[in-house]
């Protein structure tokens, strides 16, 4: 009876993975394509830039933790949900494009979804509590920064905005609830909702972490009176 008890509980912890795992899908490449269309790219480069925003987290989660092939491609699941985003967006980005900020709202989703997901599967594969909440960072993040370096911006996550500590604090409640054994469902969706909280009120009220401060460059007349 525990066996099959214990069975069950692991399949319904893999559904809640999936689950969240495609929506998650689906929500970032919503904004990579978004973002695409915004530069004015094509329709393949708006279709690479879906699926590579949308992936490139769980890829390099499922990489890490040995869940080879990686579910983006082992599952056609993916790829379609990807697809089908990046066309959405450009056949219909006129009408998306009336919402504010489209591109930083798909991206907090998609951040919350992506780090509950990653922290949920790395406790599956039996990785320790922090290493578990680290790996669930790393998946949300993972899609943002690969989008962001394709179309030559610097990553959200290395700029000042709450980018990396929500996605880390979303994941650490899904830590903390599985430590003290609460409902799994309940502590995912808290978490997400903990993580896309802190990004749109960092994005609303200009919350940044410290950012280190540059040597100014040594003024030219300066340097030609020091010459003198």
């Amino acid at each position: 009876m525990f066996a099959v008890l214990a069975l069950d509980m692991g399949a319904a912890m893999k559904t809640l993975v999936l689950t969240l795992d495609l929506v998650g899908t689906f929500v970032f490449a919503l904004s990579g394509a978004t973002a695409g269309v915004r530069r004015h790219l094509d329709l393949f480069g708006v279709l690479v830039l879906s699926f590579v925003a949308s992936t490139s987290g769980g890829i390099v989660r499922d990489l890490l933790i040995g869940a080879t092939p990686p579910a983006a491609f082992s599952d056609w699941r993916y790829l379609g949900v990807s697809l089908l985003a990046g066309v959405t967006i450009f056949f219909w980005h006129p009408f998306i494009h009336r919402a504010r900020n489209p591109v930083l709202l798909f991206d907090g989703a998609g951040l919350a979804l992506f780090c509950v997901a990653g922290a949920q599967k790395a406790l599956v594969f039996g990785l320790e509590p922090v290493m578990a909440a680290l790996l669930g960072m790393l998946t949300g993040i993972g899609g943002g920064v690969a989008r962001d370096v394709l179309l030559s911006n610097v990553p959200a996550v290395f700029r000042s905005d709450i980018y990396a500590v929500a996605a880390l604090a979303g994941a650490s409640v899904v830590v903390i609830g599985d430590a003290l054994q609460w409902p799994t469902t309940p502590t995912a969706c808290v978490g997400a909702a903990l993580c896309f909280g802190l990004r749109l009120a960092a994005i609303r009220y200009g919350w940044h972490l410290p950012t280190a401060r540059g040597i100014e460059p040594p003024d030219a007349n300066d340097h030609n009176r020091d010459g003198r």
